[in-house]
This record gives structure tokens, C-alpha cells and sequence, in this order.
């Protein structure tokens, strides 16, 4: 762990400073000192798609794409799906690149009796 890191860590378990705030210059310090290594490992390398069944809550599909794969597919795909002729997949793919993370999309199927959740790893 970085001497930085550490302080902050430090200062936050003192109350010296907010959870937030420490947030915050985590976060910058990850922006300030990264490496193009580092910049790597912090970008989306998995996209996770999961369908459960609503009534048991059984998982029917769990699947991992790598996230570059995603990238390429997305404009394939949109040309054969009428319904996401609204979504920019651009602006998506962007967002995600910028950090976004965690559950993205999460759909519930009333009449299949599916739930189809998307995360960002």
C-alpha cells in the first residue's frame, strides 16, 4: 500500500477527515500517480450478464464476456434490436470507460418470469 494511501487511510480512522473526503483524494491520487498499468487494471475488463428466474430465483444464464469483446458486438448487435434503437451505445460504452461500474441494467420480465441484470466488472 502506498505512504499516501496510508495517511489518508490513517486520517479517516482518526476523524480527521470524512469518509467522503477521503474518497475524494483517494480517488485523486489514484488519478495523479497511476501508471499506464495501473490505468489498465482500473479499466472494465468483464461485463456479467445474469438472468434469474423471478418466481424460484434460480440463475438460468450466467455468463462473463471480456469487456473488448462488448465493445465490438454492441454495434453488431443494436442493428438487430429494434427495442435499443433509443440508447446510445456510444455514450454507454463511454461512460463505462470513464469508471462507471457495478449493476448497470437490471430488467424485470413479467410475462417470461425473468429478471436479466447486467454488471460491469
Amino acid at each position: 500500500m502506498s505512504e499516501e494511501r496510508e495517511r489518508i487511510l490513517q486520517m479517516v480512522s482518526e476523524k480527521r477527515i470524512s469518509p467522503e473526503e477521503g474518497v475524494k483524494l483517494l480517488n485523486a491520487l489514484r488519478g495523479t500517480g497511476a501508471t499506464s498499468a495501473s490505468r489498465q487494471e482500473s479499466s472494465p475488463r468483464w461485463l456479467r450478464v445474469r438472468v434469474t428466474d423471478v418466481v424460484t430465483g434460480r440463475t438460468r444464464v450466467n455468463v462473463n464476456l471480456p469487456f473488448s469483446l462488448v465493445t465490438a458486438a454492441t454495434k453488431l448487435g443494436a442493428r438487430f434490436s429494434p427495442q435499443t434503437e433509443d440508447l446510445d451505445w456510444e455514450e454507454l460504452i463511454a461512460a463505462i470507460k470513464e469508471g462507471a461500474s457495478g449493476k448497470i441494467v437490471d430488467v424485470e420480465d413479467e410475462e417470461g418470469g425473468e429478471r436479466v441484470e447486467v454488471f460491469v466488472e
